[in-house]
């Protein structure tokens, strides 16, 4: 519970700090960029991780990689932030709530949607046209596959889940049998 908090309140004032589209794509893909380029280095992984390194260490190395990089200077003082913090590992989930966030302070609406199978263009765009009517406000919705649906779909919107598909349907039949 303390990680998605933290995870929030740092996307939070990120997005704050970001001024408009093409800052947020470039920020955004630089913070990827970056987490590619920590995952795929072993060395520099466990020298990041290791909680035996100094702290004014990592700082170094951190700072030297970012001084290679190129990245922007708001992408860089948000890594040394987390690093300073020692929050770096949140990192991952930050990048993953970014999208979500920048939505929400445009007034757009997020949706994950998981189904069994891929959607078709048609019926994703007929879906996004009820949720833009049902919401009143645009929405993006963000798509991705789930086998244990067996038939149907979810919607996800932050903590509420709208489940039309079959397995939520056989729980919602066996929640009532033994209810009574």
């Amino acid at each position: 519970m303390k990680s998605r908090i933290l995870v929030k309140r740092y996307t939070q004032g990120l997005v704050g700090a970001l001024k408009d589209e093409p800052e947020y794509a470039s920020v955004s893909r630089e913070l990827a960029e970056f987490r590619e380029l920590v995952s795929g280095h072993g060395a520099l992984r466990v020298t990041l991780e290791n909680p035996f390194v100094d702290a004014r260490k990592k700082s170094e190395v951190i700072q030297d990689v970012l001084a290679g990089s190129g990245f922007t200077d708001k992408t860089s003082r948000f890594i040394l932030l987390l690093l300073d913090h020692k929050r770096l590992d949140i990192l991952g989930d930050v990048l993953g709530s970014l999208p979500v966030v920048w939505n929400e302070r445009r007034g757009v609406a997020t949706f994950e949607v998981s189904s069994v199978v891929p959607l078709a263009e048609d019926q994703k765009d007929r879906l996004k046209e009820e949720l833009e009517r049902l919401e009143g406000r645009p929405v993006c919705l963000r798509f991705s596959i789930d086998p244990g649906l067996v038939a149907g779909f979810s919607l996800r919107k932050g903590n509420i889940i709208y489940d039309a598909s079959l397995r939520g349907h056989l729980e919602r039949i066996r929640q009532k049998i033994s209810e009574g």
